[in-house]
């Protein structure tokens, strides 16, 4: 592994064109304004020095001269410390533990449903959307209750859920009118940040647009 990552001067990410996951590690990477290379890994045919440095062969898969990282979270946390401005994590214990919580109940509640959405049969599909608007309905409050989730600030938790906000209309999920509205605000402010708009591969937005125009 070490003579592979000492070969590389500048970051690389082994990403998903359209993964989840990829995209959330490539939203901290925008914020933070590093310079990194992308390797777009085709699911059905993995280069081999991913599965040398992963052993488990997924993305996102993060490798930082001898440091190979593939968990999302590990990841964004090290972006986080190895490049602290702009901070993307509260500065107070409380409030960090706060923010991991809400992203490992994002992770462990919303990733089935995501995960069925994406590949399961149209049964499955029908009932996680169900239940991914019924979370949504849940959450509609706390989306206005601040400039960000849950605070003024743009976070590792707003990182973890603009993907998904991003992909609610190819999925199909639909909500109220009133509870649109209010979502909207939350996204609008998201999606037009910099960051994230430098975070989207073509694929991504392509899809976004075509599920859009299907809809309207």
């Amino acid at each position: 592994m070490a003579i592979i990552t000492n070969k590389r001067s500048v970051m690389t990410l082994y990403s998903g064109a359209v993964d989840i996951h990829s995209h959330r590690v490539r939203i901290v990477l925008a914020e933070k304004g590093v310079s990194y290379e992308v390797v777009n890994v085709d699911a059905k045919n993995k280069p081999e020095d991913l599965l040398e440095l992963n052993p488990y062969g997924n993305v996102p898969t993060l490798v930082d001269r001898e440091l190979a990282l593939y968990e999302p979270n590990i990841i964004t946390e090290y972006l986080d410390e190895r490049f602290p401005h702009p901070p993307l994590m509260p500065v107070y214990p409380v409030a960090r533990a706060k923010a991991r919580l809400i992203i490992f109940r994002f992770d462990r509640e919303w990733g089935p449903l995501i995960n069925k959405l994406e590949t399961g049969k149209a049964a499955e599909t029908r009932a996680a959307a169900k239940e991914l608007t019924g979370y949504l309905t849940q959450l509609i409050p706390l989306f206005s209750s601040s400039a960000y989730f849950m605070g003024d600030d743009f976070t590792l938790v707003d990182c973890c859920i603009a993907p998904v906000m991003w992909r609610l209309p190819l999925w199909g999920i639909k909500l109220t009118p009133a509870e649109t509205k209010t979502l909207n605000k939350y996204t609008d402010k998201v999606f037009q940040r910099d960051s994230f708009q430098a975070s989207l591969t073509e694929l991504e937005q392509e899809l976004r647009k075509s599920n859009l125009a299907e809809t309207a």
